[in-house]
């Protein structure tokens, strides 16, 4: 089966890329969650703005992404979060808190779908993140939950 990306999927492209699946992966999964389209000549011309849309998202060159990689490892970032006794958190830190708290910190604009956890974070303490900038760059920090 031929379908087009509308998202980044991890193992597979880019939102633009072509590809070609298996039926039932794409049928299945793919295609009800919004990650891609089905392949027909009018859909491949939609690809030129997915993909216009994306460079303007996109980290320049490899060259930026060192630059910004640089700038990320060199913060110290906090998120405050409401815990209750023996450090437990109401609820788990997300990916879109992680990007503000990088953001407050001083750091860049940063996409949440390029973030990897190790775990879900559910209680207080540091944390070792990193985030995928290129295909080339991941860059890491710690995350210090302190209570708020």
């Amino acid at each position: 089966m031929k379908i087009i990306l509308t998202q980044e999927v991890s193992g597979l492209g880019a939102p633009g890329d072509i590809v070609e699946v298996k039926d039932g992966y794409g049928r299945n999964y793919l295609l009800p969650q919004g990650f891609a389209i089905a392949w027909t000549k009018g859909a491949e011309k939609q690809v030129t703005v997915i993909k216009r849309a994306r460079a303007a998202r996109e980290i320049r060159d490899l060259d930026h992404a060192r630059e910004v990689k640089a700038q990320i490892e060199g913060l110290k970032v906090n998120l405050k979060a409401r815990a209750g006794d023996g450090g437990r958190l109401f609820g788990s830190v997300t990916s879109a808190e992680i990007v503000d708290a990088v953001k407050a910190a001083g750091g860049p604009t940063l996409d949440r779908r390029r973030l990897e956890l190790p775990s879900h974070i559910k209680s207080l303490g540091a944390y070792p993140v990193s985030i995928r900038l290129h295909p080339e760059v991941t860059a890491k920090f710690d995350l210090n939950v302190v209570n708020g």
